[in-house]
């Protein structure tokens, strides 16, 4: 069997989707009776990630255009390399040329519209949903977002298998690196993604400002790039005395040094308003770091205790459990159960038996669906 990948997202910003691939890649690629063939621009950055074995092949794109992606490229790499499945995020080619897997991480954009322009709701609505239903197999992240593509695209929710998201492991020979030095840290509170309003960064921002907490010697470092304007919270920002500014650093990470941000920090702070899944939380429980958590969205289903869940809205809350952890400086939240509940290789547990012939172990008759599969074991 072949599988050809999507990996475009490798060529830009750091997102989401990409730590999807690339986790549940890493671990699909040990099944040596599929041929994988990863697609992008950059495909010594893909080497780099998913390494030379006889099962993996590189194939690299000529155009960074979406349009002449989906429309001309991906079809000609799939009549050339006799591809069976092809997956997609989000959005699948015009013109169908083998079975194809789509991954629907979220639809925030039809439940929250206001974070979004309307030129992106007009357009994504029409592509996601086109690609959906067509899918051979369809895929999210969460049950929230299940229940969100049942409630726009009217598809059964039994034609949907979710596929969460987990934490990229730490490569036992990963050296740490100095945070604390480069960025002039000491005591620091962090949160992690991309700057745009759902990401609702402007409520830690102004919460750190009235706790007065550079007084006590505490930095904020809001790791992630622009993304979405996001003109509140830079007016906001510009607003501010220059002491404050001071403690406040809005940069980019590297892997390495994401990790030593994680492990060095005095809480992890996610306030966001809206995700279909949120993985940065599952870092913060995974290095080690004291966590506040939005209760919103994909992020109750965490199941994380009471007193590191938050209202994302209620600045108050937010400004009174952030003094208490803090305070406290414990984080009783253990990595080993949410491990057990997310980790790639149940996530490439779940796909490789949407996927494999009926002849294989799983005894999965091709086109199946997961949740159909898992009936009928559990009626066995």
């Amino acid at each position: 069997m072949n599988i050809l990948v999507d990996c475009h997202v490798f060529d830009g910003k750091f997102q989401g989707t990409r730590t999807y691939i690339q986790g549940l890649y890493l671990e699909m690629v040990e099944h040596k009776d599929i041929e994988f063939y990863f697609a992008a621009q950059d495909t010594d950055g893909l080497r780099n990630i998913f390494g030379n074995a006889a099962n993996i092949h590189y194939v690299k794109l000529t155009s960074s255009c979406s349009i002449k992606r989906l429309v001309i490229e991906f079809p000609q790499i799939i009549k050339k390399y006799g591809i069976d499945y092809a997956h997609f995020q989000y959005i699948s080619p015009l013109v169908k040329r083998c079975k194809e897997i789509v991954t629907i991480h979220d639809l925030l954009f039809l439940d929250y519209p206001q974070y979004f322009p309307l030129s992106y709701r007009i357009k994504n609505k029409y592509l996601f949903k086109r690609s959906a239903k067509r899918a051979d197999v369809l895929l999210t992240v969460s049950e929230y977002s299940r229940n969100e593509i049942v409630r726009h695209f009217n598809i059964d929710n039994k034609k949907i298998a979710v596929t969460p998201n987990a934490v990229l492991s730490i490569p036992s020979d990963m050296k740490m690196e100095d945070v604390k030095k480069k960025w002039k840290l000491d005591k620091y509170i962090l949160t992690v993604g991309r700057i745009e309003p759902r990401k609702n960064f402007l409520i830690l921002l102004q919460a750190f400002v009235e706790l007065k907490l550079h007084e006590k010697g505490y930095k904020l470092m809001i790791i992630g790039a622009p993304d979405l304007a996001y003109y509140e919270f830079y007016n906001y920002y510009a607003s501010l005395s220059e002491d404050i500014k001071n403690a406040v650093a809005i940069d980019k990470a590297s892997f390495t040094e994401l990790v030593s941000l994680y492990k060095n920090a005095s809480l992890f702070v996610f306030p966001s308003l809206a995700e279909g899944f949120g993985i940065p939380p599952l870092e913060a429980i995974e290095y080690g770091c004291p966590l506040l958590c939005s209760n919103a969205t994909a992020m109750a289903e965490f199941d994380l205790p009471k007193k590191v869940m938050f209202n994302p809205t209620d600045m108050e809350e937010l400004k009174k459990k952030i003094l208490v952890m803090l305070e406290n400086k414990v984080q009783n939240i253990s990595s080993i159960e949410m491990q057990q509940k997310y980790n790639w290789q149940q996530t490439s547990k779940n796909l490789y038996e949407l996927i494999v012939p009926a002849v294989t172990i799983s005894g999965v008759r091709e086109g199946n669906s997961l949740p159909a599969l898992l009936s009928k074991r559990r009626a066995a």
